[in-house]
């Protein structure tokens, strides 16, 4: 995973904003200056405000939440849009400009914009202006970009998930990780045809197949064993998101992770439990809800699953050298993942 750092900030209204927060920059580490935009539902902003918390950044950047439904024409909303009744749980308003939709954040940084209003948004209250729009950028440097802030020494301060001697095989995973597995519940979930369906769902659990094995090889508890890296972070959003979401409403039901692979179940139920961040970025009920309640094409009655129950299992064994690998065997899986790197 890498990303063009020349990029200007934002080059018009068709492109997003890519900013970076450094010392000696334009965008200077402070606290209080920035603020993110997020919704607990979106895999993509969970990857910022997993940094964010992992790094002991929640004063010092605050975030406003949009609501998980409904999204309509407008885009997301704000608890308040529709009147004063409009209340959702574990939504905030907008904490900087009281806005009722998250377009008009992106309208006052560029009122011309054509793009998408996606979340994670950073904003610049110094500036008057959105830093960046782009999780895996805001993935990468939110690692270092706040550090002269944090205090000298401290875990926060010293962690970094892009070690020097891990880049290449970080590099390396992320490619098929973030095409097959991160992307590729979506391309099958959005599918709108049988065989485009089936071309993206095997490819998901290929992936899948894959990351078991490269846990189990290197003997936990993160996937590159004793350190957590930027693949914990990448991985984690759509695995927490499988079993509750992409198996029934994406039709990735090949299997589940709870299921059929009992390595990956237990490197998840470990980062949820027992890593400090994982757990309070997660919220299930928007999670759920947004994703059975805002594709009126998919689930046109948007009715949401009480299952599964629990939303994820308790107990963690992090002997992960006895535990056997599973996977999926259907043998278009098998074949697609002869096309994987080795791990």
């Amino acid at each position: 995973m890498d990303y063009d750092q020349t990029k200007p900030v934002h080059a018009g209204p068709e492109d997003g904003w890519h900013g970076v927060v450094a010392p000696d920059s334009r965008f200077t580490p402070e606290s209080g200056r920035y603020h993110l935009y997020i919704g607990y539902f979106c895999p993509f902003a969970h990857r910022a405000n997993l940094v964010r918390v992992l790094k002991g950044l929640d004063s010092a950047i605050d975030i406003s939440v949009v609501k998980a439904y409904p999204k309509g024409d407008a885009g997301w909303s704000f608890p308040g849009a529709n009147g004063p009744d409009d209340t959702y749980e574990g939504s905030t308003p907008d904490k900087l400009f009281g806005s009722k939709y998250l377009h008009e954040v992106y309208f006052r940084a560029d009122k011309d914009y054509k793009g998408k209003y996606s979340v994670p948004v950073l904003w610049d209250t110094k500036e008057g202006t959105i830093v960046n729009n782009e999780s895996l950028e805001l993935l990468r440097w939110l690692q270092t970009g706040f550090n002269e802030i944090l205090s000298p020494g401290s875990p926060e301060q010293s962690l970094t998930l892009y070690p020097d001697h891990l880049r290449a095989k970080i590099d390396e995973v992320s490619k098929w990780m973030t095409r097959d597995l991160n992307s590729g519940v979506y391309t099958a979930g959005f599918a709108r045809n049988q065989a485009a369906y089936e071309k993206g769902v095997i490819p998901v659990f290929a992936a899948l197949n894959q990351l078991e094995q490269l846990i189990h090889r290197n003997g936990g508890p993160y996937i590159l064993g004793q350190e957590l890296t930027e693949l914990d972070i990448l991985a984690y959003p759509t695995a927490i998101r499988f079993d509750v979401a992409y198996v029934q409403h994406f039709k990735c039901n090949l299997g589940t992770i709870r299921g059929n692979y009992p390595v990956i179940s237990e490197w998840l139920k470990n980062l949820y439990w027992n890593v400090h961040g994982f757990r309070e970025t997660t919220n299930f009920k928007h999670i759920k809800e947004n994703y059975t309640k805002s594709h009126s094409d998919i689930n046109p009655l948007a009715i949401t699953p009480l299952g599964p129950y629990p939303d994820i299992d308790a107990n963690v064994n992090l002997n992960f050298s006895g535990i056997k690998p599973g996977a999926v065997l259907h043998p278009l899986v098998l074949e697609q993942q002869k096309g994987l790197p080795n791990v």
